[in-house]
């Protein structure tokens, strides 16, 4: 089949599929204008009649469409679950998505998810940070010791994950996995996520490791750097 021009294409698939729903909205890339070829479309559809929720992928109208259905309930357990794990895709989704169908909900449920991406993760304790930092010295410390280079790859993916979380997390913003790290970064600090995107593609395509440890260094010290000696977790008292 042809593929027909997104908003087309999702409302016939609302038609199609779900006219009986309250609600239904077109997010993720075609809405930002950062589609590909291999695009899909994401559709939020809000359906009173379901029990649970689900999530489903298929392809019609020439698309490849992934739909998360959701009662008029259950939707505000999984937008405050991806607030819990920081990487809020449930309320960026309903927040930036175009409206195909409401039959009054809608606007107050992109209200709510609008809501909570302005407020932020939940602020990291003291704990936490210490926590991080003794886990990020220990990735940092196997990968400037090692000399294995399929090792060294793996400890770089690890370091990458763990400093983008931590730079955002104590900055009060959302993180990302894939594409969405760089993205997440972004939104933070275009300057910093240069710098992080050039230490890891310095390493990759020349095994320097430089950069990366100066990066993981200059994240840490306004905590207090790396940390190692004195840290402890779950030591309970001596009877």
């Amino acid at each position: 089949m042809k593929q027909l021009e997104p908003v087309k294409a999702a409302n016939n698939f609302i038609d199609k599929h779900f006219p009986e729903c309250q609600g239904a909205i077109l997010a993720g890339s075609v809405v930002r204008g950062e589609d590909t070829e291999t695009s899909d479309l994401d559709l939020v559809i809000f359906d009173k009649k379901l029990a649970s929720s689900y999530r489903e992928s298929m392809f019609d109208f020439g698309w490849p469409i992934e739909i998360f259905v959701h009662n008029l309930t259950f939707y505000k357990y999984f937008m405050e679950m991806d607030c819990k794990s920081a990487k809020p895709s449930m309320p960026r989704m309903i927040s930036e998505g175009i409206i195909l169908k409401d039959e009054g909900i809608i606007e107050s449920i992109k209200k709510e998810a609008a809501d909570m991406l302005v407020k932020g993760p939940e602020k990291w304790t003291d704990n936490i940070i210490r926590t991080k930092r003794y886990f990020i010295t220990d990735a940092l410390d196997d990968f400037t010791g090692s000399n294995n280079r399929a090792e060294d790859i793996f400890i770089a993916n690890t370091l990458a994950q763990l400093i983008h979380e931590f730079i955002l997390r104590t900055n009060g913003r959302w993180i990302g996995s894939s594409k969405w790290i760089v993205r997440a970064l972004n939104d933070y600090n275009e300057n910093f996520t240069e710098r992080f995107v050039d230490a890891f593609d310095v390493y990759y395509r020349t095994g320097e490791k430089g950069k990366i440890v100066k990066l993981v260094d200059n994240v840490l010290a306004p905590y207090g750097g790396r940390l190692f000696e004195g840290f402890c977790m779950g030591k309970g008292s001596v009877k």
